[in-house]
């Protein structure tokens, strides 16, 4: 609103600027020196109403600079115009068009000018504007025309560039924050396919395994009826899972939400560790599990889930690719000190394959590194796979 204003405000004061140069130039044409009587023509007519015309143009100034400059170029080139429209046009221009357009335009209005000036100093020194400055040497007088249409001239182009590089300064910057709004919305969906291949790959990796037993064992175990309870949980946590991940991805963002929107799902911290270890008993995983950790309460909420889904990948990858094998799960650290995860487990003797394997380590090594640790995973011996991983625990401020 208040930058509407302003535009309308200086168009006003833009077009009366032009009829006011226009008036005063046909008016001093027209006064004959040491008397009230005045000597109109039929030329100076012409040129008082192509200089009222002009202004007013000036209105369409920004929207067609280059039409409305060439127009206003007629009064001072063609006739006994002033040349206020073209200057003021030219600003218009040169805040639009760069290179061959501006600097043309700009050398067009600066001889225009140049010619306004020079029929002012040819007028008796009574009436004309230009002798207060302007000498009456032929060679000064040139010099001095010269220098004032450059002046004049170097006001209106200024201000022109001016405008146009604060317009392509703003440009710039509403282009780099599209840009980085792009960056943040593409590691939203990158974690989102981070907890989407967590969650889901060990839920349904604990499923898969429970329907294989049940399959196997039905017929002759009384423990049937418990692994089909666990299929059928492991189930609806998957589904409750899948549900949560679609509604981040229809969503732009939590950060874009609106107030009183729906909530981020609580992310696992530290203390949630056991219930994933207990998960994976269930599912038939032997796992020996070690944990020392001071202040574990005071660990930022980052930390934790990406403790979390580190082991939650690293179990998943044991059931996957070790079945039957049994888990030894070190966790340790505190704050100053960091926090090192340790999972070992013994390799199978012939591997197994499943698809899309090496993606979940890769999902790993993007959560470790955005919080600045590190990652090693591979065989520690013949008979070992191990993962070992550290993250930084910033120690609070006293």
């Amino acid at each position: 609103m208040g930058r509407s204003v302003l535009r309308v405000l200086y168009t006003v004061l833009a077009v009366a600027t032009g009829v006011l140069s226009s008036t005063v130039n046909v008016a001093l044409d027209s006064s004959v020196p040491g008397s009230d009587a005045t000597n109109t023509t039929l030329l100076g007519m012409l040129g008082w109403f192509a200089g009222i015309g002009a202004a007013v143009m000036l209105v369409w100034r920004h929207r067609w600079p280059l039409l409305v400059t060439g127009l206003a170029l007629v009064p001072p080139v063609l006739l006994p115009g002033d040349s206020m429209a073209a200057l003021i046009a030219l600003a218009a221009l040169t805040a639009r068009y760069t290179g061959w357009w501006r600097w043309g335009a700009a050398t067009l209005v600066l001889a225009a000018t140049g010619l306004a000036v020079w029929r002012d100093a040819g007028r008796h020194p009574d009436l004309s504007i230009a002798r207060a400055w302007l000498s009456t040497e032929t060679t000064a007088e040139f010099i001095g025309v010269l220098l004032t249409a450059m002046l004049f001239t170097a006001v209106p182009l200024a201000t022109g560039i001016i405008r146009h590089s604060l317009a392509e300064t703003r440009r710039r910057v509403a282009e780099q924050a599209a840009l980085r709004d792009q960056v943040a919305r593409r590691e939203e969906q990158a974690r989102i396919a981070r907890e989407m291949h967590d969650v889901l790959g060990h839920r349904l990796s604990l499923l898969s395994l429970q329907a294989g037993a049940l399959e196997v064992t039905a017929a002759t175990t009384p423990d049937a009826a418990e692994a089909a309870k666990t299929v059928r949980t492991t189930a609806r946590q998957s589904l409750d899972d899948l549900r949560q991940v679609i509604g981040v991805l229809r969503s732009t963002g939590y950060a874009d939400r609106a107030p009183g929107g729906p909530a981020e799902p609580p992310q696992p911290t530290l203390a949630d560790i056991p219930d994933l270890v207990t998960g994976a008993r269930q599912a038939g995983l032997a796992v020996n599990v070690t944990i020392l950790l001071d202040q574990a309460s005071t660990a930022p909420a980052p930390l934790g889930t990406a403790a979390y889904r580190i082991l939650q990948e690293a179990l998943t990858n044991v059931l996957r690719h070790a079945p039957g094998a049994p888990a030894e799960v070190l966790v340790r650290g505190g704050p100053g000190a960091g926090l090192s995860l340790e999972v070992l487990n013994p390799l199978p003797p012939h591997p197994v394959p499943s698809p899309g394997s090496g993606t979940g380590l890769t999902g790993v090594n993007e959560r470790i590194s955005l919080l600045g640790g590190t990652l090693t995973a591979g065989p520690a011996d013949e008979r070992t796979f191990a993962l070992r991983a550290w993250l930084p625990w910033v120690a609070p401020a006293p």
